[in-house]
């Protein structure tokens, strides 16, 4: 339907009437007590998660937290002071391992499983998702029964055979490597399991039109699949790496030489036998410290955890 329009020249012209429908609002409009009701439990979902932060990082800024635990929280806490952090970055426990060598372990440790579960797990993933081989069913179902065993009910067969690899002065066990390979056991079903999810939304026209364009299976999987999957890569990795920043029980349970030991570790030798005897400052400015870098992990990585990067890929 249209409505005519005699322009400055006479000449008429037809100009589209807008039908009713089209600028109407869809939907009911939010009255002014839904609105309030909403934001009072965002509100409250804030303050819960934040709350615990600005507790830990009082408490970190709180000479007093060395003595005695404090009970309620002050945002600048009565002297006020970095003497926790200075004292965490010169020793950080009685051990003698200094916080960079810590601070290296984890990150090999994190950044080695994460990588690892990725690689492997983006090849996988892609094999049984895209490929019908005999098995293919039985190994799907052996990699959700891993996903579903509990972590703590694999430590006593690692610990074995681990135990078992020894070359010369080296034992596999007692090392960063042997944690590294024993984290893997869980994180790379994970992988397979979420980057499989993912690539079967992907659709198949897409390589298949690469196909036709002329590149090889290795290219499509390269070109086309791989930068449509990012943001399932990137928070597999992301995951696998904050598996491996904050794993202890693995460590906790292998490692006995100090140069090995990782921040979680050093974080559980900072507690005392009672809350009374635990130097609570100099915990909350270690907890800090090992949050910061999933912090910076996170935010480098922002970009790339929205979905939706196939919408509109389709030839044509």
């Amino acid at each position: 339907m249209s409505e005519t329009t005699v322009s400055t020249t006479g000449v008429a012209i037809a100009k589209p009437k807008v039908a009713y429908a089209e600028s109407h609002i869809v939907g009911q409009e939010m009255t002014l007590l839904k609105q309030i009701i909403f934001q009072l439990i965002l509100l409250f979902i804030t303050f819960t998660v934040i709350f615990p932060i600005l507790w830990v990082v009082s408490m970190s800024v709180d000479p007093r937290a060395d003595v005695l635990r404090p009970t309620t929280l002050n945002l600048i806490p009565p002297g006020f002071s970095l003497k926790a952090y200075i004292d965490i970055l010169q020793k950080p426990t009685t051990n003698p391992v200094s916080l960079p060598i810590l601070f290296l372990n984890s990150l090999l440790l994190a950044a080695g499983s994460s990588f690892a579960s990725v690689m492997v797990g983006v090849f996988a993933a892609y094999a049984f998702s895209r490929f019908k081989f005999r098995g293919r069913q039985v190994l799907m179902l052996a990699v959700i029964a891993v996903l579903i065993l509990p972590n703590v009910a694999t430590l006593a067969p690692l610990f074995v055979l681990l135990n078992r690899v020894i070359i010369g002065d080296f034992n596999l066990r007692n090392s960063l490597l042997g944690v590294g390979l024993a984290l893997l056991t869980t994180l790379l079903p994970f992988s397979i399991w979420n980057l499989k999810g993912y690539i079967d939304t992907i659709p198949k026209e897409l390589e298949e039109a690469a196909l036709i364009d002329g590149c090889s299976p290795n290219q499509t999987f390269f070109r086309i699949m791989l930068p449509l999957a990012t943001p399932a890569i990137a928070i597999t990795a992301f995951l696998g790496f904050m598996s491996g920043w904050t794993e202890f029980y693995l460590s906790w349970q292998f490692l006995t030489h100090p140069d090995n030991f990782t921040l979680a570790m050093t974080l559980y030798n900072m507690t005392g036998q009672f809350a009374s005897s635990t130097p609570w400052s100099h915990f909350s400015a270690m907890s800090v410290i090992i949050a910061l870098p999933v912090s910076v992990v996170y935010l480098a990585l922002q970009k790339y955890m929205s979905g939706g990067l196939t919408i509109g890929g389709v030839k044509g």
